[in-house]
């Protein structure tokens, strides 16, 4: 009797989003694109938000940062 093999799932790991270097959060695939979940205080302004590609979210947390420093 041979043993049919499983296959797994790939197994799609987080995706860190940096900005100057810093890394600020990750975004996670989903069905539809990608969530970014925050990891510094600077990027909280985006966390939880849905984007189509990482670039978008990219751009995203880059402008959150921009407006954070300005406002300080």
């Amino acid at each position: 009797m041979q043993e049919n093999s499983i296959t797994r799932a790939p197994v799609q790991r987080p995706i860190v989003i940096e900005v100057g270097g810093e890394p600020l959060g990750v975004v996670i695939p989903q069905a539809e694109g990608y969530r970014f979940l925050a990891v510094r205080l600077p990027a909280f302004a985006v966390d939880g938000q849905h984007f189509e590609t990482i670039e978008k979210a990219h751009f995203a947390v880059s402008q959150a940062v921009r407006a954070g420093n300005a406002a300080a």
